[in-house]
């Protein structure tokens, strides 16, 4: 049963917060704090992609890699992408080179740009924000009704690798649920 874990510096937090420096400065500093503009949002889908299969460590680790290769997640500039811009993505070591992602990647944006309302506006409508404090990591679910919604509706707008749990990894960051366990300092700190 994962809980809580009291660190060196007194303050407990979720497990998987402790494990490397990047994980800590992520739980602490942004992991569940409500991002609600397009271009952010964007980012950490694009990254939530990029993550699936692999360690969200390597992703944290890269993430200015992407940044630098993605224009910023610039939802314009890289719907603007081209063949010359896959050929220099899958040559680039600074990110995941997965042909696959990177084309959704680029696909997403195009997508995101014709959302009625925006990508903010979308999202946000599956907010759940009074969802029961999980006690441990066994109480964290995988995906949720409103994250298979969300997920159905972003595929129906041409998305891809937008699944339920990607979708619901991308609430727990993006602060539409509060996944911080009972215990961890951080637990309704951003609302």
């Amino acid at each position: 049963m994962s809980i809580a874990i009291v660190g060196e510096d007194g303050l407990g937090r979720c497990p998987w917060g402790l494990s490397a420096p990047e994980y800590v400065a992520y739980h602490d500093e942004e992991w569940g704090c409500p991002v609600r503009d397009d271009q952010g949002l964007y980012e950490r889908l694009c990254l939530e992609a990029f993550q699936s299969g692999l360690s969200w460590l390597t992703i944290l680790r890269k993430r200015e890699g992407f940044r630098a290769a993605f224009a910023g997640f610039d939802m314009a500039k890289v719907a603007a992408f081209g063949p010359d811009d896959v050929a220099r993505l899958m040559d680039d070591a600074a990110i995941v080179r997965n042909r696959a992602k990177i084309a959704a990647a680029i696909g997403n944006a195009r997508a995101a740009l014709e959302l009625p309302g925006g990508l903010a506006a979308t999202i946000w409508k599956y907010a759940d924000p009074g969802a029961p404090a999980p006690e441990s990591l066994a109480d964290v679910p995988a995906s949720t009704p409103a994250s298979t919604a969300l997920a159905k509706e972003l595929k129906g707008h041409g998305f891809r690798f937008v699944g339920p749990t990607t979708a619901y990894a991308l609430m727990q960051a993006c602060g539409l649920v509060d996944d911080h366990l009972t215990g961890c300092h951080r637990r309704g700190a951003c609302r």
